[in-house]
């Protein structure tokens, strides 16, 4: 499986041959990204596609030295699964958060 972003449909996608099985919808607000959703081909769930795409879109904000606000549910829990992404979380725009994270800010 490959990432890729696709700045035309703004999303991060993830390929298996040439074939698109999850995404990661985002939209640019000036210097910040807002993911809106996840999405993963239902035969290709379990899999780990959605962790490596979610994964590797926030690598890319990070290695853009950009923040993001977030309203994807599965990209919260990633959060919280992974912390060391939490310092990316734009502080004025954060979107949905899970309580730890509000917490500690």
């Amino acid at each position: 499986m490959t990432v890729r972003q696709n700045t035309e449909a703004g999303s991060y996608e993830a390929l298996v041959g040439d074939q698109v099985v999850g995404v990661v919808v985002y939209e640019e607000r000036g210097d910040r990204t807002v993911f809106t959703h996840t999405n993963v081909r239902p035969d290709f769930r379990g899999r780990g596609v959605a962790a490596k795409l979610v994964r590797a879109a926030l690598d890319d904000v990070a290695a853009h030295g950009r923040t993001f606000t977030n309203y994807c549910g599965y990209i919260t829990d990633f959060v919280a699964r992974n912390p060391g992404y939490e310092d990316l979380v734009d502080g004025e725009h954060p979107g949905w958060l899970l309580p730890k994270a509000r917490d500690s800010r």
